[in-house]
């Protein structure tokens, strides 16, 4: 059985420091996704649907996982790698307390020779297992494509965020760089059972480099 080591394949971009920034150039890459928003009087953590997304997420990809060990030929055993977020707001107004007109799309890394064929197998496999589930129906797979993005680990809790990304704002405009496209977060522990203070998140965003760099 061949043994494919994502998080080693790729290590730069799932490790950071909270010291100091890191520039890198990510590739396209294969992920299992859902969108969603946050409903109204709830944040990421008490909302239903974001609960619902995250659970069909983790359910579908361990079912990929498993049914690439167990094929009679060419079988591949993995690690399914840590959610991601992408977060944004409609009206262009982002405020860390507001958190009911945040939009968001969760993502799982996936290998390259998960295809939409195979994704509709797991999904099926799935609604055998456990009967229809709505956020079911909301998965894709889709490629992802960052270019160019600085990232920094953030320790503790995401209300305090804006500390760090304070200083990647502070690295950019130092060294030349300027954000562009949505917000990235990658969950190094589970964001609705992890306590606050332990959690780790690497923060990253996208970049351009300014004229006269």
């Amino acid at each position: 059985m061949e043994r494919l080591d994502l998080k080693k394949q790729y290590a730069a971009m799932y490790r950071s420091s909270a010291r100091q920034v890191q520039v890198l150039e990510l590739p396209s890459l294969n992920f299992l996704m859902v969108d969603g928003a946050i409903e109204p009087g709830h944040g990421p953590g008490t909302s239903p649907l974001f609960h619902e997304n995250v659970q069909a997420l983790y359910g579908t990809a361990y079912t990929l996982k498993f049914m690439l060990k167990q094929r009679v030929v060419d079988a591949l055993d993995y690690s399914v790698m840590a959610l991601e977020g992408l977060w944004w707001v409609e009206d262009g107004h982002f405020d860390i307390r507001v958190k009911d007109n945040w939009h968001y799309r969760l993502m799982i890394l996936q290998p390259e020779v998960v295809t939409a064929e195979l994704l509709a197998e797991a999904l099926e496999k799935l609604r055998k297992k456990k009967g229809e589930q709505p956020a079911l129906a909301r998965l894709r797979l889709d490629r992802f494509c960052e270019g160019l993005a600085m990232q920094m680990l953030h320790v503790g809790p995401y209300e305090t965020e804006p500390e760090t990304v304070k200083k990647m704002d502070a690295f950019a405009a130092q060294h030349g760089y300027q954000k562009c496209g949505l917000h990235h977060e990658i969950y190094l522990g589970d964001p609705l059972r992890a306590q606050p203070e332990k959690l780790k998140t690497i923060l990253r965003h996208p970049v351009v480099v300014t004229e006269g760099r």
